[in-house]
């Protein structure tokens, strides 16, 4: 099952450089990078509001979303925050180069949280293997660079 899993990552990733080119393109349309992002989410949250109309679960109830903690609401702002620093460095970095410095920055932050266990993750600590791939995707980086 975990094969699956792999699958949908890689190719959601796979959309990630399209998305960059789709959003940019449509930054250069509008005028603006955050005008772009704006229009990116709304359609996002059209086509997610379709889909919802789809799933069979009940909405939780107030007292339950009562309980849920203040930061587990700001995915939505650090989704804003992507989306719009990647139309604002698309254009001046290329595909590759942007894409490399986002597994750079997915990679080290993900050590800090493994490491730490934050925002629901399990501890994991960082190990010299794990020590080691950070450093390999900043070599990669570098090639992806100056190559």
């Amino acid at each position: 099952m975990v094969w699956l899993y792999m699958l949908l990552a890689v190719v959601a990733g796979a959309m990630l450089p399209f998305q960059f080119g789709i959003n940019a393109q449509l930054a250069h349309w509008l005028g603006s990078p955050v005008r772009a992002a704006f229009v990116s989410f709304l359609v996002g949250t059209i086509a997610l509001l379709v889909l919802s109309a789809f799933v069979r679960k009940g909405v939780p109830s107030a007292t339950r979303l009562g309980e849920i903690p203040w930061w587990v609401w700001i995915g939505g702002l650090l989704g804003a925050f992507y989306v719009t620093g990647s139309i604002f460095t698309a254009p001046h970095l290329g595909a590759v180069t942007l894409t490399a410095a986002i597994v750079a920055g997915q990679a080290l932050a993900s050590v800090l949280v493994d490491q730490f266990g934050w925002v629901g993750f399990d501890r994991h600590h960082l190990t010299p293997g794990r020590a080691a791939g950070i450093v390999l995707v900043g070599v990669g980086i570098a090639f992806v660079r100056l190559f």
